[in-house]
């Protein structure tokens, strides 16, 4: 009996990852096994750049909280001290956003605080 493969699967698959390498540069477009190493590559870099990008967030508001509170003569964790002791529960991402585009508001909260 002559050996059978499941082709259609195999070209399934193939397909599948040569389309999410399109764009690519050179041979990882177009030749499978180049391909296949820089799509599994690429699943790695965006599962972890997932958990860097949210690191890089929080970094990103704690400096603009930080700049906000000093235009007010408060340092970010003085700040932040101040806003537990009040009991003011506006998470870091809702602050920068205040100390941003809204400094009024923001000029409240420090008040509030203070």
């Amino acid at each position: 009996m002559p050996r059978s493969v499941n082709a259609v699967a195999s070209r399934a698959r193939r397909k599948k990852v040569l389309k999410a390498t399109r764009g690519y540069f050179g041979r990882g477009k177009n030749v499978w096994t180049v391909a296949k190493n820089k799509y599994e590559k690429g699943l790695q870099y965006a599962y972890r750049d997932r958990k860097a990008k949210k690191r890089e967030f929080r970094s990103l508001w704690i400096q603009r909280i930080n700049a906000g509170a000093r235009e007010h003569g408060l340092s970010y964790s003085q700040f932040m001290g101040l806003l537990k002791k009040a009991d003011i529960e506006l998470n870091r991402k809702v602050l920068a956003d205040l100390a941003m585009n809204h400094p009024e508001a923001f000029k409240a909260v420090v008040e509030r605080v203070k």
